[in-house]
């Protein structure tokens, strides 16, 4: 299956001034098999594969000192094979298992500078509270589930792929219901590349749903690694609330009876680092950076993957998966998940949220993001423009926001008096990639 990543990889490796590269994601997002394809396909050496998880005894060889030099030669011992500088590739996989490992990255980089690294980890934000990080001298990068793009190109439409990256534009209802029928499954089948790839090979639905409730057991089996950090059921049943509660404004007493505040706070806060959940935090658009008035105390939340948020949900599939309007399925939560998903995968950062509390009334917008030096408000809405009360009330309240974007089931259309632009929801990547259509007058 073709990842975005790919071209990433390919950008680092011919870099002049390549660093030791590290690969930030959740557990079972495709890093591992990303790095190895990659290896395979474009290099003309080996890959050494050091897995610290499945091979600790690995880990011994970082433990003596960290000279990149006699680190190297100790590798190629227990190898049994050299390692080429220059035309081979050294990975080191579930590296957060070996925090010295993580250490020695500075010293490849700057005692065998041409030799490919590249480091992967699923749990690094618990590592790297305990070792000294070598700032300026390795690269990060993140990856997350497959996006609709690569669900599409996966399951043999890569032409609507295209499509759907391509500039926005009013289709014709025959694609238009296509895509909609298209995204209506990665509604439920998410982006998680098992689930994927079991449905490439199976068509089969209910084979997808038993992986989702696989994949969420092996998350699971991970919460005893945060143990000492935080009650393991309380993390439990913080993912299981939250994943019920997307769209909605996090309250820590209402995920959970069973624990105190602080107790879900901290377990909500470990499901961050450990890139399960993601933090929407309300800030005021009414200049850059956003982060600068993000709120820690009025946040919404969005789960790591569209897929396992409806497993997670219990929704009856036989019946949600039927309704017309995808808006509708799961109140609108499942349209809102995907919205703030595909926004964090193109602009690989958080997304925000506007809400404004008055005694009289209140307003909220689903999503503000900073783009090409612009602020834009994003609604999630199936109604027409004229039920979209907070919008207005935004774009009235803060005219440097030029213009407002909704989500929805409809076709591609503009509203230039109400500074309104109408987006099908197949074309969320499409606005950060093509930033053109920003402005009122494209």
């Amino acid at each position: 299956m073709n990842r975005d990543i790919t071209q990433k990889l390919i950008k680092w490796k011919g870099h002049p001034d390549r660093k030791p590269l590290i690969i930030r994601g959740a557990r079972q997002v495709g890093k591992s098999y990303s790095v190895m394809e990659f290896g395979q396909k474009y290099f003309q050496g080996n890959i050494h594969l050091l897995d610290f998880e499945k091979h600790p005894e690995w880990i011994q060889v970082f433990e003596r000192n960290l000279d990149a030099k006699r680190i190297i030669s100790d590798l190629e011992v227990m190898l049994g094979s050299g390692i080429n500088i220059g035309k081979d590739l050294l990975f080191f996989d579930e590296i957060q298992t070996s925090p010295r490992a993580i250490m020695s990255l500075r010293y490849f980089y700057e005692q065998i500078p041409d030799l490919h690294v590249i480091a992967a980890g699923s749990l690094l934000e618990f590592a790297l509270k305990d070792v000294s990080f070598p700032v300026g001298r390795i690269q990060l990068l993140n990856m997350y589930p497959m996006t609709f793009a690569e669900f599409l190109d996966a399951t043999g439409n890569k032409q609507a792929s295209d499509i759907i990256l391509s500039p926005a534009k009013e289709l014709t209802e025959a694609v238009h219901q296509f895509l909609l029928d298209q995204l209506r499954k990665y509604f439920f089948i998410g982006g998680m590349p098992e689930c994927v790839l079991k449905y490439t090979q199976t068509g089969s639905l209910h084979q997808v749903l038993e992986i989702q409730t696989n994949l969420i057991n092996t998350f699971r089996l991970d919460f005893p690694k945060y143990a000492k950090y935080s009650d393991k059921q309380c993390i439990n049943a913080v993912v299981v609330s939250t994943a019920k509660s997307v769209g909605q404004k996090i309250k820590y007493a209402r995920l959970t009876e069973d624990f105190s505040n602080p107790t879900i706070k901290k377990a909500f806060d470990l499901l961050c680092q450990a890139r399960f959940l993601s933090k929407v935090r309300s800030v005021s658009p009414a200049g850059l950076p956003l982060v600068a008035t993000a709120s820690e105390r009025t946040f919404k939340a969005l789960l790591i993957d569209i897929g396992l948020m409806q497993n997670l949900c219990g929704l009856a599939v036989n019946t949600e998966y039927s309704q017309s309007d995808l808006l509708s399925i799961y109140r609108g939560a499942l349209a809102e998940q995907f919205v703030g998903q595909e926004l964090i995968a193109a602009l690989d950062r958080e997304v925000y949220f506007w809400s404004r509390e008055a005694k009289s009334s209140t307003a909220e917008v689903d999503y503000i993001i900073a783009l090409n030096n612009d602020i834009l408000p994003l609604e999630v809405k199936s109604g027409v423009a004229g039920r979209l009360k907070s919008l207005h009330l935004l774009l009235k309240t803060y005219p440097n926001c030029s213009q407002g974007f909704v989500f929805s089931g409809t076709n591609y259309a503009k509203l230039p008096d109400q500074k309104l632009v109408f987006l099908p929801l197949y074309y969320v990547s499409s606005l950060v990639r093509n930033r053109s259509h920003i402005s009122p007058k494209a």
